[in-house]
């Protein structure tokens, strides 16, 4: 870590650390940066203040698309699994979004320590939807999200699912700590205090607009970073579950990581600056623009899928559908892939009923198998596969 870059920080200080490297087994003498806590007012220019409103419309335009769907529950699960492959993506974890959505279907299927770890995204996302119905984002929320998270997986410490009690730090660590780009606060103390004012921030009426306030929780969180694991994937969910929290999405279906991951150098240089320099103009512009980009991306793909529903709706009325064949032609746009046995349960049929549902559809070209008609067989519908995968 650069200290001096850190030493005239006016939103941190730095800490003294000393110990043994755990991976170079070599002695250090350092510094660990640990923030201030959050200002309640922040100075931003009006390019950002400009790009934060156009953010918000899209946002806003994105939300109202949303309720048109019949079933918005629908895109849930392909939408955080989209989100799962590229968050995971951003920490050096690589699974192709096929496999991910494979091993959701196929309960013999054994997924590759890759596919793990983004079934844990998606776990864990699920489970903080549930824990915010009935619970303020807190440090009890998020320890429980990451035990979720590193549950088997390389990530699994002796500390999982609590504040860590080892020192970590952000860079190549088979360089020593004292070379790293950065050291968070160290365990004890400075970290339990910094979390706790955290959690107090992001609970309290700010007078900033919701995008400043999740953009700010966001860096101080990933600063702290206060688990030994799994900090970037849960703080990425976090701004998630902050804006339904904050009532400015009723579903999880705008994901920042594919717009953040080509740009992840950058992404990591502006939560750097702002523990440099105290600016926070440059890292709300950058992150007000990933909102508006991928707000824009998620309205264009959900109205793509709104057209593809039609289309199916359309064309199986014209061959006489009803019942479950019509059903299943309505909430299409929720299947990149499928089996029987979820389309029975999904539909509340019999299996015989629903693979009937499927056969129709498929004979129309609107699914297609991919088992070779083995047992255990598993549809893909190409057209909402191929919008989600690219969105």
């Amino acid at each position: 870590m650069q200290l001096e870059s850190f030493k005239q920080s006016p939103v941190g200080h730095l800490a003294p650390i000393s110990g043994v490297d755990g991976r170079t087994k070599q002695p250090y003498n350092h510094f660990a940066f640990v923030p201030a806590p959050l200002p309640s007012v922040v100075d931003l220019s009006p390019r950002t203040y400009k790009l934060i409103s156009e953010a918000d419309r899209a946002l806003g335009s994105l939300d109202a698309l949303t309720d048109q769907l019949p079933n918005p529950g629908l895109l849930v699960r392909p939408s955080l699994t989209r989100e799962a492959v590229s968050t995971s993506a951003l920490e050096g974890t690589f699974a192709p979004y096929a496999d991910v959505l494979e091993a959701q279907y196929v309960e013999s299927h054994q997924p590759t320590a890759e596919v793990r770890e983004v079934q844990n995204y998606v776990k864990a996302a699920f489970a903080g939807l549930d824990l915010i119905e009935k619970l303020p984002i807190c440090l009890q929320v998020v320890a429980k999200l990451q035990r979720i998270l590193v549950a088997g997986t390389r990530g699994d410490a002796f500390d999982a699912g609590r504040l860590r009690e080892q020192l970590v730090c952000i860079g190549d660590r088979g360089r020593g700590i004292e070379r790293s780009r950065f050291v968070p606060p160290p365990n004890g103390d400075l970290l339990r205090d910094g979390v706790s004012d955290w959690e107090k921030w992001i609970n309290a009426d700010q007078e900033m607009p919701v995008l400043v306030k999740v953009a700010l929780g966001h860096y101080q969180f990933e600063t702290l970073h206060p688990f030994s694991d799994g900090n970037g994937r849960i703080g990425r969910l976090l701004i998630t579950l902050q804006l339904i929290e904050e009532h400015v999405l009723k579903h999880p279906v705008l994901n920042l990581s594919p717009w953040l991951e080509p740009r992840r150098e950058d992404y990591i240089d502006h939560l750097l600056s702002v523990s440099r320099t105290g600016n926070f103009d440059p890292w709300v512009r950058f992150f007000a623009e990933a909102v508006k980009a991928r707000a824009l991306a998620a309205t264009a793909t959900i109205r793509n899928l709104m057209a593809f529903s039609q289309e199916v709706i359309e064309t199986m009325k014209g061959a006489g559908a009803r019942g479950s064949v019509h059903e299943l032609a309505v909430n299409i746009i929720g299947y990149p892939m499928t089996t029987i046995p979820k389309v029975q349960a999904s539909l509340g049929v019999s299996y015989p009923t629903a693979a009937n549902a499927i056969k129709k559809l498929e004979e129309a070209g609107f699914l297609r198998e991919i088992t070779g008609g083995n047992y255990g067989r598993r549809y893909i519908c190409d057209r909402v596969f191929d919008e989600l995968a690219e969105s």
